[in-house]
């Protein structure tokens, strides 16, 4: 794996952090207007900075390690978006209410859990197969 350069490495911790304050906030509806924003922020600075690291050797569990977490970083996005739409409903406007609140009102949870569940898995098999090589 190709190891991120200093700064890179600080604005992916930055971001972790800001999605882990974001998602809490959000979660224990301590002003989820604002922190919503800083998931997203935070979201999008921990999924840009781990899309450059990348692999070029040729190992195709790995390969396919790298492709799940890609996933889990898409997941990651659409949390952000679906908890900035939870409290501004922009999707809403374009459909009823009723198909709005069963299709995507506070289905951030489920993408946030989806997304992390896919990183703690594979991140740790990754680790492990690097150090087989």
């Amino acid at each position: 794996m190709r190891q991120l350069s200093r700064i890179q490495t600080a604005v992916m911790l930055v971001g972790a952090i800001l999605m882990a304050v974001g998602a809490g906030c959000c979660a224990f509806l301590w002003h989820p207007e604002i922190f919503s924003w800083v998931f997203l922020a935070g979201t999008l600075a921990f999924v840009l900075m781990q899309w450059q690291q990348r692999y070029e050797g040729d190992n195709m569990t790995i390969r396919r390690l790298r492709k799940i977490m890609i996933a889990s970083g898409v997941f990651f996005i659409l949390a952000g978006v679906s908890m900035v739409d939870t409290h501004y409903h922009f999707i809403g406007r374009f459909m009823s209410w009723q198909t709005y609140i069963i299709y995507f009102y506070n289905k951030w949870v489920m993408l946030v859990l989806a997304g992390a569940f896919l990183q703690l898995y594979s991140s740790h098999r990754i680790s492990n197969e690097l150090q087989k090589d």
